[in-house]
């Protein structure tokens, strides 16, 4: 096939995703779905071979993500179904204290991110930041930023979050990597930008808060424990079976049944079964929910789920169409004989696509798509696949601004102009990009 034409096909492509996107406002499923085809097309592949990779592409991606979205969204409706986060929020600023409030909202942003989408983090935690502002005298900013930086970090990077999870899928790595790697490269980004970068672009000024939720509110120290609980048990047991399959894979440990059984329960499948059906007990039927109503919840919370599963499934469509062209062993040629890096390739992709059509999983999912086709002709770890899904992460969250569903959602709860906006959240967001970039760019070098 000629290279010209693979070019053509590739970047007509993303031409055809953003126009329908942002000019047509067609939906991110329906206009990945026919970015893919154009590719294939273009590519020259035959409309049987077309129809072959939607659904190779499809099926391939959706065998393994949909369950973990699915399961996601329930455990995230019950944590706010139940008050968790507020708890959770609360609990930390006690034990931090006033001086360590920004700490504290930070992690809170950064653990409800896990298992609750970006925009439900915002709606349930956002009275807590209006408290304290109104509490402390200090400019709103002073609390949401550190929120916002911690919701957004664990948004883009750590697996279970249907976003990172997502990628990692498509590019092939081991969610145990790529929590493990994720936490790495995370955490120091949410403590750098969300408690020092933010202060850069925080004004000295108060603003007015009219009304605020009070933080002194009582809440059950059980609830809490609770909250740990569940969180941190399909996390772990997906680590630990992510190590055991490493080491008897390398041969350091022998197979046997014990390692079997801890792989098996270490699967995300069978680990986020465990934790969804502890939330449905501890955080639903214990806490005098009814079945009515626990049924009701799991099935709304499914709705936003359906979209992410569907935009997800069209990404893997990309990457097959990417695959079966031949276009991912022409960019695999060129990064071998060439100067820019994988890692480079998947942050620089990822950052176009989001500055141009807003949002980050649709900016997430091309990018992954494009560079999971390049990854089967290299010699990569799975630590470099990790790196290169991380700089993909890096890129989705650059330059939120007014064609970003979250700019608005932030805009409306800080009650600030367009201009304060842009000045606040579109310049810590894109820190937060740069200075995780610089993060995974350094490792991908040395590592």
């Amino acid at each position: 096939m000629n290279e010209l034409q693979l070019i053509f096909a590739i970047l007509s492509g993303i031409a055809l995703l953003l126009t329908l996107i942002i000019k047509f406002k067609l939906n991110a499923f329906l206009s990945l779905l026919l970015a893919s085809i154009w590719v294939g097309l273009v590519g020259g592949l035959s409309g049987e071979v077309v129809i072959e990779s939607i659904t190779t592409g499809m099926g391939s991606t959706l065998a393994f993500i949909a369950t973990i979205v699915g399961l996601g969204a329930i455990f995230g409706a019950l944590l706010e179904h139940s008050g968790g986060a507020q708890a959770l929020a609360k609990f930390l600023l006690k034990k931090g204290g006033e001086a360590k409030s920004r700490l504290a909202l930070m992690l809170t942003g950064f653990l409800v991110s896990i298992p609750v989408f970006f925009d439900v983090g915002i709606i349930i935690l956002f009275p807590i930041v209006k408290s304290l502002a109104k509490k402390s005298g200090k400019n709103v900013l002073h609390y949401a930023l550190p929120l916002l930086t911690g919701l957004a970090v664990t948004h883009s990077f750590i697996p279970p979050t249907p976003g990172p999870a997502a990628v990692a899928n498509i590019l092939g790595v081991d969610l145990g990597y790529a929590i493990v790697v994720g936490l790495f490269i995370g955490l120091p980004t949410a403590i750098f930008c969300g408690l020092f970068l933010s202060k850069l672009v925080t004004p000295q000024e108060v603003n007015t808060i009219e009304t605020a939720e009070s933080t002194d509110i009582e809440f059950d120290p059980k609830l809490v424990k609770t909250i740990f609980t569940v969180l941190g048990l399909p996390i772990a047991l997906i680590l630990v079976g992510s190590l055991l399959n490493t080491l008897a894979g390398e041969g350091i440990i022998e197979n046997g049944i014990l390692i079997e059984v801890f792989a098996f329960i270490g699967h995300p499948f069978v680990s986020l079964t465990i934790g969804t059906l502890m939330a449905l007990y501890y955080l639903g039927t214990k806490r005098g929910a009814t079945k009515e109503e626990l049924f009701d919840l799991a099935n709304r919370s499914l709705g936003p789920a359906g979209s992410i599963i569907l935009i997800t499934g069209a990404g893997g469509v990309l990457k097959q169409m990417m695959i079966n062209t031949g276009i991912g062993d022409m960019i695999g040629n060129a990064m071998e004989s060439g100067t820019v890096s994988l890692v480079l390739l998947a942050y620089l992709v990822s950052v176009l696509v989001r500055i141009m059509q807003g949002s980050a999983t649709v900016a997430m999912l091309t990018a992954a798509g494009i560079v999971a086709a390049v990854i089967p002709g290299m010699d990569l770890t799975m630590l470099d696949k990790t790196l290169i899904m991380m700089a993909v992460a890096a890129g989705s969250v650059v330059l939120s601004h007014v064609n970003d569903s979250g700019f608005w959602l932030v805009n409306r709860y800080l009650d600030h102009s367009v201009q304060q906006t842009l000045r606040s959240w579109t310049i810590q967001s894109s820190m937060i990009s740069l200075f995780s970039f610089v993060l995974i760019f350094i490792a991908y070098q040395i590592l």
